[in-house]
């Protein structure tokens, strides 16, 4: 963008102020109550901070040979741990692709679905695989997180669907 809009705006000095300040130095604050926490109560992503936001990832089918077209049953993805662990493996490669890593995440939002066997959510599944990834000897520090227990999700037999967003200084 051109500095003409600022400059008709702010005046000649304020929009050179504006357009030439440094940027400031990026920030990432996490919350937590306890150390012992599974998850963090919030994180302060400050301005100038690299931020990157992930789709959606779910569980890659178990047989590296298969496609999600192939996907014909619960078995062919695994339980709902399984799920996880394969949608954070995604996640932290698509992270590491960019710069990042596992600790950079600030915010992960899950969407649980009932395994079709059981008609139940396995919520401690999800956190099983969850604590893989997190308060680890590789990760020590863990994550602002939400979980939702959904109708379903793109198929019969994904049970997990995780979001994520990371932050770091840039």
């Amino acid at each position: 963008m051109s500095a003409q809009p600022f400059k008709a705006l702010l005046g000649t000095a304020a929009a050179a102020a504006l357009l030439t300040a440094a940027p400031a130095m990026a920030q990432v604050i996490k919350y937590e109550s306890s150390a012992k926490s599974r998850i963090l109560d919030g994180a302060e992503v400050k301005a100038g901070t690299d931020l990157f936001f992930l789709s959606g990832q779910l569980a890659s089918p178990i047989d590296p040979k298969k496609g999600f077209m192939d996907v014909k049953s619960v078995d062919d993805l695994g339980d709902t741990k399984t799920q996880t662990i394969s949608a954070l493996s995604k996640i932290k490669a698509m992270l590491e692709s960019k710069g990042y890593t596992m600790a950079d995440l600030v915010k992960l939002t899950l969407f649980v679905a009932a395994d079709p066997k059981t008609g139940k959510m396995d919520f401690d599944g999800a956190n099983a695989g969850f604590l893989q990834f997190f308060r680890t000897a590789d990760n020590p520090s863990t994550v602002a997180r939400s979980a939702f227990q959904v109708a379903a999700l793109a198929g019969p037999y994904f049970l997990i669907e995780i979001e994520a967003t990371a932050a770091k200084k840039k």
